[in-house]
């Protein structure tokens, strides 16, 4: 009989599944498991200053890595504290166990018991109770094969006064990875491939639009070879930013970000392919991006209803790299070839787009955001991760970074949510280890965990964060102005974010002048802290899909 506490074995499972990294935030409930985990060998342990935060950094730890990543909480108040975290995984498809402590089975009664399933479920997040300790085991395993197979956050309950209780059993321990099926790559049918080389021998005009299943299935080469054979121009979701940089029949991205000449281009379109692609409203902007555009639809998971949209009128279940090497094997073999709107002339009008070319007047020591992503995609290295969190300054960000991997661009912006960026970028940042990590993120959302700050120096976590300071949230008051309705409710001042940074102990600078970010990136170079910069932002430039949706320019 082993003289372990249950809590020490399962520790010892959850390293058995490969876990290296946990990110925590102890009460009584998960106190001691949290304690177990951080004496197991080479495990580092986080710990957080908000049960949120530690759930978004084991996010970005998955966004960096793609192992499932592992946060905990307390029981009740601890617990509560997740949903909008929970939720942000769950609607973005993020595989993570978390280990939340419950209340005591034995107690009479407990100050912070609370039925937590039900909160779990709302989220879209999977939940297991651990209800006796011969199952304990067992529950484990199903958690980590539920995040991996289903891609979806798992809540995994564990009462407290059992985590106490002696190791009644022998310690061997079957990881779920021996269980899980092996990943396999669905083919199309023949006879529907048949149809989409009928519907691309049709088209004048075609365009091939991939989205976050693209690469995770790897097919960025097969669907630009696809696009030569085609004849079709590229382009992406915001989730598939990145995907086909360097080509030059690339659009960049598609539906509510796209440029003027992209939003073009998909007006004229006869044929859309969406590859990896849920084709949601936002993507196609409500349905009215390519009006006269017939539609295929490549994914493992097809939908022909999503969003409250019709997707396509052709489904293709299949993987997405699979599904772009059986098409273009079914072009060649029938010697179907176009050039399509694959023109030099074609190549040259992409090249010299530009996502806003409006000019604004700039207010004296202000910046123009817009002006500044685009310095500070001159200044970061293209092999730095990106991550960017939601608000105003969100869509100028991801339309004006360019010339970086899909992989290295991290948008926590599911749900609609804001004050998840700097959380998520601290576990993106502590799984690269390399300091090669830039977080942009609003002032507004900033201060929703500023607490982080602490964490990021106690852990010695390096990270540049470049924060776009427009004194209140911008995607209230730019939408007031819009309607003519005062803003003053949703600004609330220019906080001195600097100044707050190196009361964390972390490098703060105030930035307010044109063309400082290089200096400032080698000072940040050669430090061995985190640092802040304090964009200060003109707040009263619009982005330019505000401009389109609420100032009348669309």
């Amino acid at each position: 009989m082993s003289r372990l506490i249950t809590s020490d074995m399962l520790a010892r499972a959850f390293e058995a599944e490969g876990v290296d990294t946990l990110f925590t935030l102890m009460g009584d409930a998960n106190m001691y498991w949290s304690t177990a985990m951080a004496a197991r060998p080479g495990m580092r342990v986080i710990h957080a200053r908000h049960e949120s935060c530690a759930v978004s950094m084991a996010e970005g730890y998955h966004r960096a890595t793609g192992k499932i990543g592992v946060a905990s909480t307390t029981c009740g108040p601890g617990f509560t504290q997740i949903m909008t975290s929970l939720a942000m995984a769950a609607r973005a498809n993020i595989p993570l166990v978390v280990f939340a402590g419950d209340s005591p089975i034995a107690a009479s009664w407990y100050l912070q018991q609370l039925d937590m399933a039900p909160l779990a479920h709302a989220t879209g997040a999977h939940y297991v109770a651990v209800k006796h300790i011969d199952r304990l085991l067992d529950n484990v395993r199903e958690a980590f094969q539920v995040a991996a197979v289903e891609r979806k956050p798992v809540v995994l309950s564990v009462p407290m006064d059992m985590q106490k209780q002696p190791w009644p059993h022998l310690t061997d321990y079957t990881p779920s990875a021996e269980l899980v099926p092996a990943a396999q790559r669905p083919i199309p049918d023949p006879e529907i491939v048949d149809k989409v080389c009928d519907m691309i021998a049709a088209a004048e005009r075609p365009i091939l639009l991939a989205g976050r299943g693209a690469p995770w299935s790897g097919a960025r080469d097969a669907i630009q070879a696809l696009a030569e054979q085609s004849g079709a121009l590229l382009a992406t979701s915001l989730l598939g930013k990145g995907l086909f940089d360097g080509d030059p029949y690339n659009l960049d991205l598609a539906g509510a970000f796209a440029s003027d000449f992209a939003r073009e281009q998909f007006a004229y379109s006869d044929l859309v392919i969406g590859i990896g692609v849920g084709l949601g409203h936002y993507t196609t902007e409500g349905g009215y991006l390519y009006p006269g555009a017939q539609v295929v639809q490549i994914d493992t998971n097809p939908r022909g209803l999503w969003q409250g949209l019709k997707t396509a009128d052709l489904h293709v279940r299949a993987d997405a790299k699979a599904a772009a090497e059986a098409i273009l094997a079914g072009l060649k073999t029938r010697g179907i070839a176009k050039p399509g709107l694959r023109t030099p002339d074609m190549a040259r009008e992409i090249a010299d787009d530009h996502p806003d070319r409006k000019e604004y007047p700039v207010q004296p020591g202000m910046l123009d955001q817009r002006r500044v992503i685009e310095e500070l995609d001159r200044t970061v290295p293209k092999d730095w991760d990106m991550v960017i969190g939601g608000g105003h300054y969100f869509s100028i960000a991801m339309t004006h970074l360019k010339g970086r991997p899909a992989e290295k661009y991290h948008v926590i912006n599911d749900f609609g949510a804001i004050g998840s960026g700097l959380a998520a970028a601290i576990g993106v940042a502590q799984a690269r280890g390399d300091g090669k990590v830039c977080l942009i993120e609003g002032d507004g959302s900033l201060m929703m965990h500023t607490q982080e700050l602490d964490t990021i120096k106690r852990h010695g976590i390096r990270l540049l964060m470049a924060i776009i300071n427009d004194g209140g949230y911008g995607a209230e008051f730019h939408k007031f102005r819009a309607n003519n309705i005062d803003p003053s409710g949703a600004i609330h001042g220019r906080g001195d974010i600097a100044a707050m940074s190196r009361g964390f102990g972390l490098a703060g600078h105030t930035v307010n002048q044109a063309g400082s970010l290089g200096g400032l990136f080698t000072e940040h170079q050669g430090a061995n802290v985190a640092t802040v910069w304090d964009i200060i932002a003109d707040d009263l430039i619009p982005s330019r899909s505000y401009r389109r949706i609420h100032y009348g320019e669309a």
